[in-house]
């Protein structure tokens, strides 16, 4: 981790915060590195974190198991893994009413009509899931009252710089140096 800051004490204060932040969503361990760069005289402030790679997104076939019953006109899912069913029933609700999809116990779910091709609907991606765990943390760690954010994310760091005017070009440049120094691992 790395802060950079002319005022090293102010520096030592940003990575304090950065720590308890990280501490208290429990993301350590889910980061590889991180740099920040703030600047009071010239308000920005650049953050750059970089995320470690994760499982791959868990396809809803990979859950559950499908059979079409022509005789009824019924989908039916058998859940294989309990612990993805509030995802599951969560995607299902967005594409169905509630009412559409009748669960007769926790195990089995059925829906009128042929809907085999939910068997590649994503359950639950656990890149994603981190990616927003981050962007949480990202969002506390930025000072109060810089309201102009720019996104400069790419697909394993997440990187912004926020401040309380227009966005210079060099502060562009700090923050796309952060994202090639962290994809080079220095």
């Amino acid at each position: 981790m790395l802060v950079e800051c002319y005022d090293e004490s102010g520096a030592e204060v940003y990575e304090i915060i950065i720590k308890q932040i990280f501490q208290d969503l429990v993301l350590g361990a889910s980061v590889d590195d991180l740099k920040a760069y703030v600047n009071p005289d010239d308000p920005v402030f650049v953050l750059a974190i970089k995320m470690k790679n994760t499982s791959n997104a868990i396809l809803f076939n990979d859950v559950a198991n499908f059979t079409y019953d022509k005789m009824r006109d019924v989908t039916e899912i058998f859940i294989e893994d309990e612990n993805y069913l509030p995802n599951i029933l969560k995607r299902l609700w967005r594409s169905f009413s509630r009412d559409e999809i009748y669960q007769p116990n926790r195990y089995q779910l059925e829906i009128s009509g042929d809907h085999m091709d939910l068997e590649t609907l994503i359950v639950d991606d656990p890149h994603s899931n981190l990616q927003r765990r981050i962007y949480d943390a990202v969002f506390r760690i930025l000072p109060e009252g810089f309201k102009i954010i720019k996104d400069l994310s790419t697909e394993n760091i997440v990187c912004v710089v926020a401040t309380d005017e227009l966005i210079k070009d060099a502060w562009i440049e700090k923050a796309n140096e952060f994202i090639d120094e962290l994809n080079k691992g220095m």
